[in-house]
């Protein structure tokens, strides 16, 4: 499986999830939109566990909605949730959506 990418959100697979589950499929939330990268459709869980998220899709497939982005389809398996970061001058930070 390839890496995924919606705006600054990217999806990593990994052999393996672990933590405990969240009761919500929110993988992150704009800062200044409030805009939210979410499973909207299909069967899956979100796990956290040491401040990293993994996403677990069970159905075929799940979609991944966005107000500013495409929906796109997560195949199923083990994903690990990561924001994108960016160099400034100043220091990394995450990027902004």
């Amino acid at each position: 499986m390839q890496p995924i990418r919606q705006g600054d959100v990217i999806l990593l697979p990994v052999q393996q999830v672990e933590g405990q589950k969240i009761p919500h499929l929110t993988l992150a939330e704009g800062e200044v939109t409030g805009h939210k990268h979410r499973i909207t459709e299909g069967e899956a869980e979100l796990l956290e566990k040491d401040s990293t998220l993994y996403l677990r899709v069970f159905s075929d497939s799940a979609l991944l909605a966005h107000e500013e982005h495409k929906a796109i389809s997560i195949p199923q398996g083990d994903w690990i949730v990561k924001i994108q970061r960016e160099y400034e001058p100043e220091g990394w930070r995450y990027v902004a959506d």
